[in-house]
């Protein structure tokens, strides 16, 4: 277990340095960007050496993981988001123990998750995720909205029990005008985040950027970078 903290511990310093580099090269303070440690397919028990390291921001992609391990740390002080595709059947579960779902993109889902917080009693932050390769009525390959769709499912989460409308997420995409470019990528989110936030003041959070492209989300204004496999090693292969 030592080992494995030593690790994390080196693996987070550097990731650490990325981040205040990249706040200094765009004139932004280091307190302007959160970390949020993306854990999937890593035990309870690296969740429990973050917190110790000072990581207070978590994320899951998939229930069937993220609700064992939530419990395994309730103990912990830890805001835990969901960043993954969401089917309505696992909003329930989700509900019961995510701070923050960020792959929100369709009213049937905005429905589920009112009705789930307000039978769990919590209020859940909501991120729109928007797929900057999905056309207009689509959902992007990674899920996600069409940028034109951005609007109404926001009023939708603003005005839905249980739910506080936070910001825009997105996933540089594989495919379309943005593949490969990444930093036009989190710069057309940010022109959408300062569109949100004329109707919408408080909804300024903006998740953007993972190992690989933390520095251009950064660059761009991203007030959440969401970053696994820099911290955490290469994933085990799923069977």
């Amino acid at each position: 277990m030592t080992d494995r903290k030593d690790q994390l511990a080196a693996n987070l310093a550097r990731v650490e340095e990325r981040i205040a580099s990249a706040c200094a090269a765009a004139g932004r303070r280091r307190d302007e960007v959160t970390l949020i440690v993306v854990t999937k397919t890593y035990p309870a028990s690296d969740v429990r050496i973050l917190h110790e390291l000072g990581v207070r921001h978590v994320a899951e992609n998939r229930d069937q993981d993220a609700a064992p391990k939530a419990a395994a740390c309730a103990d912990l002080s830890l805001t835990w988001h969901f960043v993954g595709q969401l089917q309505t059947n696992k909003v329930r579960s989700v509900a019961s123990y995510a701070n923050v779902v960020q792959s929100v993109d369709r009213a049937k889902l905005v429905t589920a998750l009112s009705a789930a917080a307000v039978r769990e009693g919590r209020e859940l932050g909501c991120l729109i995720q928007v797929a900057l390769d999905a056309e207009s009525g689509e959902r992007g390959d990674r899920g996600g909205v069409a940028p034109d769709g951005i609007e109404e499912l926001a009023a939708a989460v603003e005005t839905s029990p249980g739910l506080r409308l936070d910001g825009l997420m997105t996933v540089a995409p594989l495919a379309g005008p943005f593949a490969g470019r990444q930093r036009a990528a989190f710069d057309r989110l940010m022109e959408f985040s300062s569109r949100l936030r004329e109707n919408h003041p408080a909804a300024n959070m903006v998740s953007a950027g993972m190992s690989a492209d933390l520095e251009e989300a950064v660059a761009a204004g991203a007030t959440h970078v969401r970053v696994g496999t820099a911290v955490l090693g290469v994933r085990p292969r799923l069977g």
